[in-house]
């Protein structure tokens, strides 16, 4: 439904004040007008540098003095709708939120309509319950498709078929006037529209809300050693073809130690299915000002939809929910952990979501519940072969000597691996040698480890191998699942 025909609801249902939140107001504004002409309603828009301007005419005047203005503006039998633009600036003055409040409750009985239009929702505790907000969508694919065909007039300058669909993809979450800008710069660089063009202009969108970052790494399961359980689950819900959205893949949450690869799964999960992967920074949420967190959180997560089908990335999510059940915020972790709940539980889009996790007894027992992920998996220190393979990758990424000994590397992980090779390459030592400047963190946190491998047996998959991780003294297997034939017994 577009912003005209829910407007154009809520306006014959008599809701007199409506909140419109949306950074493009020029396209907002134009709905508005063509709503207006269609219904033979009257229009009239305020805004600090231009004032109320009216059936042709204009009025430099103040806030309040427009909010004044609107009563006298409507005839006996016809309907007024007063937009004012970016007027959140303004209710800070008692004046204003008064005047406001008393013009929604009069506006029931002369039909006047006050439509804020702001890129934000700041609503003060006097006009919460007399207003209605509404968002102003993101374009479509069809919507981005019509802004690329008129930026792209020319034959061979917009691409068809498969490649189209990957430009659509990268302009996703783009607002309009964005789109616009990717498309013509792509013009100008590469003389047609192309995905690369558009990411770039995407990268720097996501860097100026501070909210999400972009990975843009080519890294694909190839550069990943072991995890095949884990690899093979999410290359399979991943890759099927397009379904019904409540049988789309969720994501996973993955538990581990530190370094033992989960950050980089994820990455390369983007890569290796072809989703661009967004990072959420859950700190970054916070604000200062009140209901400043809660207008980020769905503004993020309203991003995060815009650029489906995708891979998002939450890491260390324990850490970023610590505060959830303190009450030193007075209960902001709480509601941003509780949006964040209801959207991974409630979500049709194709999103998929990968949390990881180094210390589980810190999460909250609702956030691993049935539902919210499509499985919960274990990422042990790795075993023999996944050590043999992760060796194999930094040798030759550190163009090391395969020929020479390499170190002890019992209780190592990955990131230690990789470590002692760089280290090698750096100071130009044998990889024996080397490795006498790492600690494994099997060693310095060996009773975290112990602790997070107990928790874990019997509770979660086995990234290594198919079934449920099991751990026993020292021992990690896993445990296949088994259906049996009661008929046997």
């Amino acid at each position: 439904m577009t912003l005209s025909e829910r407007l154009a609801e809520y306006v014959r249902a008599c809701f007199t004040g409506i909140w419109i939140e949306s950074h493009e107001h020029q396209d907002a504004l134009a709905e508005i007008a063509r709503l207006c002409r269609d219904e033979d309603w009257q229009l009239a828009t305020w805004d600090v540098d231009g004032g109320l301007q009216t059936a042709g005419h204009v009025e430099a005047t103040d806030p309040l003095s427009a909010i004044k203005a609107v009563g006298a503006l409507a005839p006996p039998e016809g309907t007024v709708v007063l937009v004012l633009q970016n007027f959140h600036r303004f209710l800070q003055s008692a004046e204003v939120i008064q005047a406001l409040a008393r013009q929604v409750t009069a506006g029931k009985q002369n039909r006047t309509f006050v439509v804020i239009l702001s890129p934000t929702v700041t609503l003060p505790a006097e006009l919460e319950k007399l207003f209605v907000v509404l968002e102003h969508e993101l374009p479509s694919r069809e919507q981005l498709h019509e802004i690329a065909q008129g930026i792209a007039t020319e034959e061979g300058e917009l691409p068809q078929g498969h490649e189209l669909e990957m430009v659509l993809d990268a302009a996703a979450g783009l607002t309009r006037y964005e789109a616009e800008n990717a498309f013509s710069l792509s013009l100008v660089r590469c003389g047609r529209i192309t995905p690369a063009a558009i990411w770039d202009i995407k990268t720097q969108t996501l860097k100026k809300s501070g909210l999400l970052s972009l990975y843009r790494g080519g890294e694909d399961f190839s550069t990943l050693g072991g995890l095949v359980a884990l690899k093979a689950f999410c290359r399979r819900s991943l890759l099927q073809p397009a379904r019904h959205p409540k049988k789309r893949p969720r994501g996973v949450m993955l538990l581990s130690p530190p370094g033992c690869g989960k950050s980089q799964f994820a990455k390369a999960l983007g890569a290796e299915t072809g989703r661009p992967v967004l990072m959420l920074d859950v700190g970054s949420l916070l604000g200062s000002l009140v209901g400043q967190t809660e207008q980020r959180t769905r503004e993020a997560i309203r991003t995060i939809e815009a650029m489906a089908p995708c891979v998002v990335m939450v890491d260390e999510v324990e850490k970023a929910f610590a505060g959830v059940s303190g009450s030193s915020d007075s209960g902001v972790s709480a509601r941003m952990f509780g949006a964040f709940l209801t959207w991974l539980n409630d979500r049709t889009s194709d999103v998929y979501v990968v949390c990881t996790a180094n210390d589980v007894s810190k999460l909250p027992p609702e956030f691993t519940r049935a539902g919210r992920f499509d499985a919960v998996f274990f990422v042990d220190l790795p075993n023999r072969a996944e050590k043999d393979a992760i060796w194999q990758l930094y040798l030759a990424e550190y163009e090391i000597d395969r020929d020479q000994p390499l170190p002890t590397d019992e209780q190592w992980i990955g990131a230690e691996i990789k470590s002692c090779c760089r280290l090698a390459a750096l100071l130009d030592l044998p990889l024996v040698q080397a490795a006498q400047n790492v600690v494994p963190v099997a060693v310095t946190a060996a009773e975290s480890v112990e602790r997070l491998r107990t928790w874990a047996s019997g509770r979660c998959l086995a990234a290594s191998q198919v079934g449920i991780y099991q751990y026993a003294h020292g021992t990690a297997k896993s445990r296949r699942r088994v259906n049996r034939d009661p008929s046997n017994n």
